[in-house]
């Protein structure tokens, strides 16, 4: 067997035993939050006689190891389970199907990170780029300045700030992204303005650094001195020699990065009031509503270690060492 497909075929088995445990973990720490969803339904007056039938129609009165394999098996077949909120006291039941919650909210949040990485890679590469072809000069300090800035605050006060500036003091965009799928696309993109800048903002500055240094560890290989001792350009050996060799440790940051995005939108949807699948985990936290809250779960592990997957591929494939075994 080829060494890139081994490698690969490895990384895909631990992404899959990955998976299994990291399911593990999200069904324990659900089993373990506060409070009990049949008791908030039927209050504290209600009997242990009528809570007790309430749960066994929930299959809540089932064991925790039973659960969690009827949990799993559904989800391999596509079945996220029935959310509990619609269901009362009465016998009445509204309920929805956990897939029927997730579908609009699982695009918006998909929207938001594609709207903040479509601008987020560009300019990590150009700042990236600039900042190495003019390295040590003032505007390379400003960068790295401006950028480790924000990268140090949290999510929530750099989102906090740009409401500030840029929905009080100057209402430029509004503080609240309220969208839905009526929303024309020009109208979705000027509300989702700020939370998109605030994800910019936070992950723009790994993915410009690692470019920065990739390209300035590259400048004093053999091939780019001799470009240099030919009469080329500073800028034409950076985007020409440098910047191709350079690609594999910088598009293994920006996959990982555009992970990042998917599955830390959640604060920034709260703090904008995003109807988000991160917006949708939290009211289901709150709720003790268990399927939206695993299923929700669930699908911001899967796409993170589905993402480093394929940056770690990334990483195989335009390795020398592996293209080329002896």
């Amino acid at each position: 067997m080829h060494p890139i497909l081994g490698t690969i075929l490895q990384r895909l088995l631990l992404g899959l035993i990955t998976l299994f445990f990291v399911s593990l973990i999200i069904f324990s720490a659900i089993e373990f939050l506060p409070g009990d969803f049949t008791q908030a339904v039927l209050g504290q007056a209600a009997t242990e006689e009528t809570v007790a039938a309430f749960r066994r129609e929930l299959g809540l009165d089932q064991p925790a190891y039973l659960r969690y394999f009827n949990w799993v098996g559904s989800v391999m077949t596509g079945d996220l389970g029935t959310s509990f909120s619609g269901r009362a006291a009465s016998g009445v039941d509204r309920s929805r199907a956990v897939i029927d919650l997730i579908a609009p909210r699982l695009w918006n949040t998909l929207f938001l990170a594609g709207m903040a990485g479509i601008v987020a890679v560009p300019l990590a590469l150009f700042l990236g780029v600039t900042a190495a072809l003019y390295r040590n000069t003032m505007y390379d300090r400003t960068v790295n300045a401006a950028t480790l800035t924000t990268i140090s605050f949290p999510e929530f006060f750099v989102a906090y700030l740009l409401i500030l500036f840029f929905a009080s003091l100057w209402p430029v965009f509004p503080s609240l992204a309220n969208v839905n799928v009526d929303t024309p696309f020009m109208e979705r993109i000027y509300k989702c303005a700020l939370p998109a800048l605030t994800l910019t903002l936070v992950i723009v500055a790994h993915m410009m650094r690692m470019t920065r240094a990739a390209i300035i560890n590259l400048l004093a290989s053999p091939y780019i001195e001799m470009a240099k001792l030919k009469g080329v350009s500073r800028a034409r050996v950076i985007l020409r020699h440098a910047l191709p060799n350079a690609w594999a440790p910088i598009a293994t940051v920006i996959a990982f990065n555009l992970a990042y995005l998917v599955v830390g939108v959640v604060v920034v949807e709260v703090v904008f009031v995003y109807p988000g699948i991160g917006q949708l985990m939290v009211d289901a936290v709150t709720t003790r509503d268990i399927p939206v809250v695993q299923a929700c779960a669930l699908i911001f592990a899967a796409t993170y270690i589905i993402l480093n997957l394929i940056a770690d591929i990334i990483g195989i494939v335009t390795n020398p060492r592996l293209l080329h075994p002896r």
